[in-house]
């Protein structure tokens, strides 16, 4: 039977300790046997799981002969013990397969396994693993990557997926399927992180000589708007306006505004029934194609699935 090792290290989050266990050890085969042997390990024989205390059944020995390991995130990234670094690089060697949920990417990536990898977790602390671990390529939109034998999920509900997607590797769509049925789950979802992140325009420096510009693109991004209109409308020449831009930005005129549109959108879709070729005329697009095609390169997802996923929770 395939045995799955749930590492718990202290400040381990209680969801993303759960997802893996749930999901693994309700897994069944066609004939009804058990899919997977669950351990939870630990490297002490109490962890701190902030609102309670885990005693993990099994010590770092149960990651010894495991077939997966699932690293769940933790809520802070203390320095990961040294004999836990050394048990996942000796896993790897005899080629078990690891797999970290949200911030456990900061616990794979401290073995080194990672470097040189695409990788994902949390879309709020890419930027922090990215930092941290110059050697991984960090994707922070997508739900998880797999790297065949190494595998990161984003947050909270994309630890889910990730479990999904081992279970269809290892026994194949149906079984899957099930799995995901008892998990009230779709066995794929649509889109990436994008689609849950707030898509804020690039901010701007306080008193920065474009502070007054983006304030008039904000409140007029839905009109008909070109660079030269923009650049007369502070006085500067098109180059100048994009390289002032680029500077404090990052971006270029044109792309601050569409990002600007895009967000408008978002609230449009999550708060009112206005069909979507609508809001594309509402917010500055001048064809529903060319709103659909961009809302889809931002945000990850369709306009439709965005609605269908945010206006219930926007609307109560």
């Amino acid at each position: 039977m395939h045995t799955v090792a749930v590492l718990a290290l202290d400040r381990v989050v209680p969801f993303d300790l759960a997802t893996p266990i749930e999901v693994f050890s309700r897994t069944r085969l066609p004939d009804g046997a058990p899919a997977y042997e669950v351990r939870i390990c630990g490297p002490a024989p109490e962890v701190d799981a902030g609102m309670f205390t885990l005693r993990p059944p099994w010590g770092l020995a149960g990651l010894a002969d495991a077939d997966t390991i699932m690293v769940p995130g933790r809520s802070s990234n203390p320095p990961v013990p040294p004999e836990v670094l050394a048990a996942l690089r000796t896993a790897a060697a005899r080629g078990a397969r690891i797999a970290s949920i949200c911030s456990g990417a900061f616990v794979l990536a401290a073995t080194g396994l990672l470097d040189g990898l695409r990788a994902t977790t949390h879309w709020a602390a890419a930027a922090e693993l990215a930092r941290l671990h110059p050697a991984v390529e960090v994707d922070p939109d997508v739900l998880y990557v797999d790297n065949g034998r190494l595998l990161s999920s984003a947050g909270a509900a994309a630890g889910l997926d990730l479990c999904l997607h081992l279970i269809r590797r290892d026994h194949g769509s149906a079984v899957a399927a099930d799995a995901a049925r008892l998990s009230v789950m779709p066995l794929e979802r649509e889109g990436g992180q994008a689609q849950f992140i707030v898509q804020d325009p690039p901010p701007v420096p306080r008193g920065s000589e474009l502070e007054p510009v983006l304030e008039w693109l904000e409140r007029n991004s839905a009109d008909e708007l070109t660079l030269p209109a923009i650049a007369a409308r502070v006085g500067m020449s098109t180059r100048t306006l994009n390289r002032r831009f680029r500077e404090q930005t990052g971006t270029t005129p044109l792309q601050w505004l569409l990002r600007a549109r895009v967000r408008r959108a978002q609230h449009l879709l999550e708060a009112t029934d206005e069909p979507v070729d609508r809001i594309a005329g509402q917010v500055g697009f001048g064809s529903p194609t060319a709103f659909r095609e961009r809302f889809k390169r931002v945000v990850g997802t369709s306009p439709q699935a965005y609605r269908a996923g945010f206006r219930g929770a926007a609307a109560s």
